[in-house]
């Protein structure tokens, strides 16, 4: 009856759901011009600051740590589960979109905008669960905290800060990842590398390090030449087409460190073979790996590189092979940042009741399933990504145009709102 009951709630206030959402994009939350107080930006802490103005409304006890982020608890009782969220987005380039990025567009079933599916959709999803459940009267027997973070797109510092002076509830859950339950996570390594360069040959290509280039910029004295390709969230390389490695496949100059790039970073390759990687496991399947950013700039030629690598490899095993093959060139690593692989038994209570609710809303096979991306919960023990994707949807995460369908930012809205009920013993008043 509940189920029904919240169904109807969707459709009765979805123009408003859409309308909040608009709000929420139309904030700028790309990592600009830190300070001591909004150590993400002015944008990030905007952000932030919508989302604690809405906890309030919803009589939430609210707190904002420090512009890292907000938590917001529902109910005096220690809270069992915790939905963990970000509204920080990575950068977009207007010129590169159909419509204006933070202008929420919606058209042929689609919501378009930057966060609307990582992870601004999803949050707004989360706020409107919690909305439904009060508006029709359900009380918890454990607590509910939704903690929302402004950093997560720089390497989830917000979280560490937040943990450090808070403790997480016994289940974690975060739509910021897939469909049906995401229990198992790639370890990362992120690396940044650069050796001296003194070739009369400009190259501007990467933003962030975590996505696929869609273009590379080659300028020479006179002259200057666009490669063009796809974006791409980093860990899902095949998903775009990589501008870097399309310009160095056709490199054909004398520079030595060029043109060993191009022999590690064959175009079209993109699980690392020629790098010495290329594994793979049963469970998370062929490990990824992808030159993300080539600049030159002060004398030097500077690189960087996201790798995701299976459970059943290291860190330290992953950063040793990759530097080595560098170090053969000439490059020497400036910064290297990484995470250990993320693991949590498909037999948890928690993955059960997930997928359980996912089976009634989308009325397909519950399975746990493995990807390359570092979700919220990556360092967190028993957490797991419960959305906000379906992993077979193309919705340009990270690119031009992001976009997250209807029909799925309304499955988010019903998988969260049952997720809390059965999770923390939602009841009605009577």
């Amino acid at each position: 009856m509940l189920e029904k009951e919240i169904e109807k709630y969707y459709d009765d206030h979805r123009d408003e759901m859409l309308a909040a959402l608009k709000e929420l994009i139309a904030i700028d939350s790309s990592f600009r011009d830190p300070t001591e107080e909004k150590p993400f930006g002015a944008g990030s802490a905007a952000a932030l600051d919508w989302v604690q103005r809405f906890g309030d409304g919803l009589g939430l006890r609210t707190r904002n740590v420090d512009n890292r982020a907000v938590a917001m608890d529902w109910s005096e009782r220690e809270p069992m589960l915790a939905v963990l969220s970000h509204v920080d987005v990575v950068p977009a380039d207007p010129a590169e979109w159909t419509t204006p990025p933070f202008e929420m567009d919606v058209r042929d079933g689609y919501i378009f905008g930057r966060g609307s599916v990582d992870d601004k959709g999803p949050t707004v999803a989360v706020l409107y669960a919690v909305k439904c459940l009060k508006e029709l009267g359900v009380s918890l027997e454990s607590g509910l905290r939704m903690i929302v973070g402004g950093g997560e797109e720089l390497g989830s510092g917000d979280l560490d800060y937040y943990m450090e002076r808070e403790k997480l509830p016994e289940m974690v859950i975060t739509p910021d990842g897939s469909f049906p339950v995401l229990n198992c996570e790639k370890g990362m390594v992120h690396l940044n590398f650069s050796a001296p360069y003194g070739v009369e040959l400009s190259i501007r290509a990467g933003g962030a390090i975590n996505a696929i280039p869609d273009r590379c910029v080659i300028s020479t004295p006179g002259s200057e030449k666009t490669y063009t390709g796809k974006a791409a969230h980093g860990s899902r390389p095949e998903n775009g087409d990589n501008a870097i490695t399309k310009f160095l496949s056709e490199y054909n100059g004398d520079d030595s460190l060029l043109r060993g790039l191009k022999a590690l970073f064959p175009y079209g390759e993109t699980d690392g073979t020629a790098c010495g990687l290329g594994f793979e496991d049963s469970l998370t399947g062929k490990m990824t790996c992808a030159l993300t950013q080539l600049n030159t700039r002060d004398g030097r030629l500077h690189g960087g590189i996201d790798i995701r690598f299976p459970i059943d490899r290291s860190l330290s095993e992953i950063s040793g092979i990759i530097v080595g093959r560098l170090a053969e060139l000439g490059f020497t690593p400036d910064e290297t940042d990484g995470m250990e692989p993320h693991h949590v038994p498909e037999d948890s209570r928690l993955v059960q009741t997930l997928l359980g609710i996912y089976e009634r809303v989308s009325g397909r096979k519950g399975e746990c399933i493995a990807e390359g991306g570092i979700t919220y919960v990556h360092n967190t023990p028993g957490g797991v990504a419960f959305g906000a994707e379906y992993p077979w949807e193309q919705n340009n995460m990270h690119g031009a145009d992001e976009h997250i369908p209807l029909s799925t930012f309304r499955d988010n809205f019903l998988m969260y709102a049952q997720a809390i009920i059965e999770l923390c013993g939602g009841t009605l008043d009577s």
